[in-house]
């Protein structure tokens, strides 16, 4: 039959890398013209794991995806059925949220993000990329790229924190990882950056809640990273659930076609979030499933997740009218160009290898590097008169909370197929650490999120039996992530009721902090000499913990996200606009509380180290820079202490007079550096015209003549000033 040879021919056509793109359209194509409508619509449908049922669509050429059917041999099973049962042979795409690695489990992205090494994220991402196609994974929802400013919103936890510019790095670092430099190699994991878009911006930090926010904000801080992501060659996006200013993302078509395609010439395919097709009913923009599915697939989601929108009315919808046969082609066309791209044609079965899987998964070459990441995710908050790091020769050590051997919670949210019996607890990790000679106490003290204080008399009796007391408290696993918002992000239950106890023993304490979110301890921030946010650090969590406790490693991380003083401060992040009013202590009637400071606890960019370092010498190439100019900013950065140490140096601008209101700081530039004790380094930072741009009061990106003030420091809230002008002469 005719469609058969042409089938061989798309399977024998060569791929030529010189016209690898042409290619993958002349053969996606050939095939579009064999292919039924309900064929067509098959490749638009995707569904969570299988069934006797779901079988008999792969081989009606139904279904074109799946997600969560998981391991080397149940994919191999399925996509059989698709490959040598369907008339057509078009191999399935099997997804899966491969969020902080898939077995061995890195830390959150929220925490990587936090080493701002972005070398060391892109290969945390190549790692998790081999294990997930060992087990028959094709493609990711990762990375997640929302800006979160509000810490209520469980999902901060799976971004990298508040700022568009180290965002738009991080993404596209993970999308690097990821995909590698081939789709076509059997390691190479298809990235899919989501949440498109805003969906870190819900009112109330409430899973799922509405967005309303200016298309300035929009464009200038939830749109970077994005469109870091598509430049990085992510091969799919995901919209989100949420509306902005009225329109749900699974409708928007000025997100999904305008923008994404028309003005950044994406060339992947969208996919819809769980139901968010289906979910246009309970928005109001859609009166039945029909109709949400002509707006869907009209708006640019070319493939629904789960909905049935696509699979039991598109076809419909194209008889009637509603969708035309090039809007359904194109959408088609998108998904068969990443099955072509990802090799599946010439080798359906390339993640199907039951030996890679054997091999590939939780190495202890895998399992390092996520100690080397976890370590480099710590941040040190506070460490008065160094109390950290501890001696290794200590009699006694009292290791208290509900944390500190909890084997699940170290996880984190969204952990793929990470396990318990895969973690290093931080009981473990110090035990490991220390020798004989030391006494290990241990005792939990509380539970998570129960306010009883019945483990107190004990948790007292064997502080005051140590020299020091490690207290390891926080969040559960599970208290971050999806659907896990919070409206008091305090410690919950009676641990902090547990901390004011063991500090008032008199014995030196350490609190440990394991959370997907920022948490509002003033308390403790004020009263304890030494804290150390840990966040969710995975499989190695305890040996990272202790290197960092023992200072085997010293803590070089430095925070992603503000961290409020009380819950109802945020949102607060630093890149905020000034007020007319800006806050003055002693004037009444300026933007501020009765009750609380306007800083927050610990700034964007804060984080300290065992050692110090001095900021000196902050110098500029040129007085005025001018178009097609680079002006080169230079500081010298000195350790003034007596270990080796790394630093994140960051430079912020601030645009003094605009059409526009501008944010009070932005984060323009950073450099992480080793310096050993007295070592000096000149660090330079390349600034451009491109790099001060926004959109003026016309919507225009554009960058304005006049002064910009620049701050080059540890953190966003310290460092040493100058300024320049910027002249269009």
């Amino acid at each position: 039959m005719k469609y058969k040879s042409l089938l061989i021919l798309l399977f024998i056509l060569p791929f030529c890398s010189a016209s690898a793109q042409s290619s993958i359209d002349r053969r996606v194509d050939s095939l579009l013209s064999l292919m039924t409508v309900d064929e067509k619509v098959g490749q638009l449908v995707q569904y969570s794991g299988t069934s006797a049922q779901r079988k008999t669509l792969v081989r009606q050429g139904r279904i074109g995806s799946f997600l969560n059917v998981l391991g080397a041999n149940s994919t191999r099973e399925v996509q059989r059925i698709a490959v040598e049962e369907s008339r057509l042979r078009i191999p399935l795409l099997f997804g899966f949220d491969v969020i902080h690695g898939y077995r061995t489990t890195f830390p959150i992205p929220l925490a990587t993000a936090c080493s701002w090494d972005i070398a060391l994220i892109e290969k945390a991402e190549r790692i998790a990329a081999t294990e997930a196609t060992a087990a028959g994974v094709h493609w990711t929802f990762s990375p997640m790229v929302d800006i979160a400013r509000d810490p209520r919103w469980g999902r901060i936890a799976e971004g990298a924190g508040e700022d568009p510019y180290l965002g738009s790095a991080v993404a596209a670092a993970r999308v690097r990882g990821f995909q590698g430099p081939n789709l076509r190699s059997p390691t190479s994991l298809l990235a899919c950056a989501k949440h498109f878009a805003a969906y870190g911006g819900a009112e109330g930090g409430r899973d799922y809640n509405t967005v309303d926010i200016s298309e300035r904000t929009l464009r200038e801080i939830y749109l970077p990273p994005f469109k870091a992501a598509v430049d990085a060659g992510a091969g799919s996006l995901m919209c989100s659930f949420n509306e902005i200013a009225g329109m749900p993302s699974s409708a928007n078509r000025t997100l999904l076609t305008d923008i994404l395609r028309g003005e950044w010439k994406f060339d992947g395919f969208v996919v819809s979030d769980w139901n968010s097709i289906g979910e246009l009913l309970q928005h109001g923009v859609a009166a039945d499933l029909k109709e949400a599915a002509v707006l869907g697939l009209k708006a640019g989601v070319d493939m629904d997740m789960e909905a049935d929108a696509y699979h039991n009315h598109l076809a419909a919808a194209l008889r009637e009218d509603r969708i035309t046969g090039s809007e359904l082609d194109e959408a088609v066309r998108r998904v068969l160009r990443a099955k072509f791209q990802l090799g599946l044609f010439e080798n359906p079965y390339r993640n199907c290898d039951i030996g890679r899987e054997r091999r590939d998964i939780l190495t202890p070459e895998h399992r390092e590097a996520a100690r080397k990441t976890a370590q480099r995710s710590i941040v040190l908050l506070k460490n008065q008169n160094n109390l950290l790091p501890l001696r290794k020769d200590l009699k006694t050590l009292a290791i208290i909370g509900p944390l500190a051997d909890d084997k699940e919670s170290t996880l984190g949210p969204w952990h793929a197929m990470g396990k318990p019996e895969d973690v290093i607890p931080v009981l473990g990790g110090i035990k490991a650490k220390l020798g004989s000679g030391t006494k290990v106490l241990f005792t939990r003290g509380c539970e998570i999120e129960k306010p009883s204080m019945s483990g107190f008399t004990e948790a007292l009796d064997i502080a005051r039996q140590a020299d020091v007391v490690v207290v390891v408290v926080g969040e559960s696993g599970q208290m971050s992530g999806e659907a896990e918002s919070r409206s008091n992000i305090g410690l919950p239950g009676s641990q902090e009721d547990l901390v004011r106890a063991l500090q008032g023993t008199g014995k030196p304490v350490v609190v440990i902090l394991m959370n997907g979110r920022p948490l509002a301890f003033e308390w403790i921030a004020e009263n304890v000499p030494s804290i150390v946010e840990t966040w969710f650090l995975g499989v190695e969590t305890g040996n990272a913990i202790a290197d960092v406790l023992f200072g085997d490693y010293n803590p070089s991380g430095k925070l992603t996200t503000s961290f409020p003083r009380v819950t109802g401060q945020v949102p607060v992040y630093y890149n905020h606009k000034n007020t007319g009013r800006p806050p003055v202590d002693s004037v009444k009637w300026t933007s501020k509380y009765l009750d609380l400071k306007n800083s927050p606890l610990y700034p964007f960019g804060y984080g300290l180290s065992y050692t110090t370092f001095s900021y000196s010498q902050l110098a500029l190439s040129a007085k005025t820079l001018k178009p097609a100019e680079n002006l080169i900013v230079s500081v010298t950065v000195k350790n003034t202490g007596n270990r080796s140490g790394e630093e994140i140096v960051q430079l912020y601008a601030r645009d003094e007079v605009a059409n526009v209101t501008r944010p009070s700081r932005e984060l323009k530039g950073f450099q992480k550096i080793s310096l050993a004790p007295g070592e000096s380094k000149r660090v330079h930072f390349v600034l451009t015209p491109e790099n001060l741009k926004f959109y003026d009061r016309d919507m225009k990106w554009t960058v304005e003549p006049g002064r910009f003030s620049l701050y080059v420091g540890p953190n966003s809230a310290e460092g040493l000033e100058t300024g320049f002008h910027y002249s269009a002469q």
